[in-house]
Parts: structure tokens; sequence; C-alpha cells
């Protein structure tokens, strides 16, 4: 389904130079109502040359350069800030991996499914999901995160941790940005957290989510950690993100 409001698809990176070329052509070529903003960390594989380098000949293409790696998940609220401002008045706001983990030809059914819903996941623990190229670990390490995230947060939805997400503008202009805490991969959470306290509703989609074939990855075991930790303090401070985002 092709949209019918103005898009922006936000898109972190770091050291994504084998991919980011070809993933900025796949989604430009999506859809014509689809912008895409690419937010490096300064990325030392040149990986935002390549971005404003494309940019100089599509309009469609803009770049946020951060001074220092900071985490996935300040660089998307970076991104929506950014998004938010702009003349453009985007109406969907997509988060998606640039390492070709989730699939561009996707879009167009996280825009229908957004006719029902205020915010779409693509969900990889539905019926018809598939993850290909995880080891067996790393599947059942995701699963139990997930149920883990699930048991404190109680939001309904059954993948917490896969970033690749749709917004409608009116969540994102109604969340407190200030009140999140972490800039990693929990930021996810976090933004899930608002979300289901202020009563949106959030729908899923199954998604096929593909393990990077080139490039590094740059998720690391202290950040898994970290986030994992963080999601039992993000259960404990629900009180105070009330209190931010003016609910009784």
């Amino acid at each position: 389904m092709k949209a019918k409001s103005p898009v922006l698809v936000v898109v972190p990176s770091y050291n994504e130079s084998e991919n980011i070329g070809s993933l900025i052509e796949e989604l430009l070529a999506t859809d014509p109502a689809i912008d895409v903003l690419v937010v490096d960390d300064n990325s030392p594989d040149g990986t935002a040359d390549i971005v404003e380098k494309i940019s100089g000949y599509n309009k469609r293409l803009f770049l946020i350069v951060r001074k220092k790696k900071d985490g996935r998940g300040g660089a998307v609220l970076d991104g929506f800030r950014w998004g938010l401002k702009s003349k453009k008045n985007y109406q969907y706001f997509f988060e998606m991996d640039a390492d070709f983990s989730h699939k561009p030809s996707e879009i167009p059914a996280f825009i229908k499914h957004a006719e029902n819903h205020d915010v779409v996941i693509g969900s990889r623990y539905m019926k018809g999901s598939n993850i290909i190229g995880w080891p067996l670990n790393r599947k059942v390490f995701s699963k139990l995160a997930n149920i883990y995230t699930r048991f404190l947060l109680r939001i309904p939805i059954t993948d917490y941790t896969n970033g690749f997400r749709l917004y409608k503008r009116t969540v994102l202009e109604r969340l407190n940005f200030d009140a999140i805490e972490k800039s990693g991969y929990i930021v996810l959470s976090e933004i899930a957290f608002q979300i289901h306290l202020i009563g949106f509703g959030i729908g899923e989609i199954p998604t096929v989510f593909v393990n990077r074939q080139r490039g590094l990855s740059n998720l690391s075991v202290s950040e898994v950690t970290s986030a994992l930790h963080s999601v039992f303090r993000l259960s404990t401070r629900r009180k105070k993100i009330r209190k931010a985002l003016n609910l009784n």
C-alpha cells in the first residue's frame, strides 16, 4: 500500500558503509512519499560520506552526523526530533536498522496496518515471521529477553526488541523524549512503555528478520546486559513516567 501522507524513515548508523548506499536506494524506490534520514554516529568507515554524496543529487535523503557513538536509541530520538520540526509535516515515522536486517519491501504492509493502529511493530514472534541466519543460542536468548520484558512491563506485544517500527505523528508528539533515560536498545522498551501508558493502539505484523550479511554487528555484550538491567529499572519508574506524561 502506498502512503497517502509524507513518510520519514530514520536509519541510525555506525560503520555501515557496506550497506548504506544499497539500503537508501531500496528505501527511496519503495514509495515516492518516503524520505530517508540517516543519523550517523561519526562512523570512521565513511558511512556519512556516502550518504552526503547521495544526498547531493537526491533531495529525499537527509543526514545528521553526531559527534560520537552514543547508542542506537539516542540516534533514533534525534531523528524523530528533526522530523517533527521539518516543514514537510511527516505523518508517519519509521525506525529501522541499516544492515538489511529489516526489509524495506515490508514498509507498505506497515502503512496498511496503520489504518487501524497508532503504532505498528514488526514482530519476529508471530505466525508467518521468520528469523534467518541466527544461531540457536541467539534465538533462545532473544525469546527469553522478550518474555522477561513482557513480565516486567506488561505491554501486550510479542517483540520488544526489534527496531522495525512505524509511529504516527500524533504518537511522537505526545511522548516525552526527555523522560527517556538511556540511549541504547532499551529506548525501544522505553518508547513502548510510554505509548502503552498513554493508551495508544499498538499493532504487530509478521516480519522476516535477516541477520546481517555484510559488516560487523554493533551490538555488544555490555549493551545487552545494560538493556536487561534497564528494563527492570524501567518497570520501577511507572509513577515517575506517568507524571512526566501528565497522566493521572
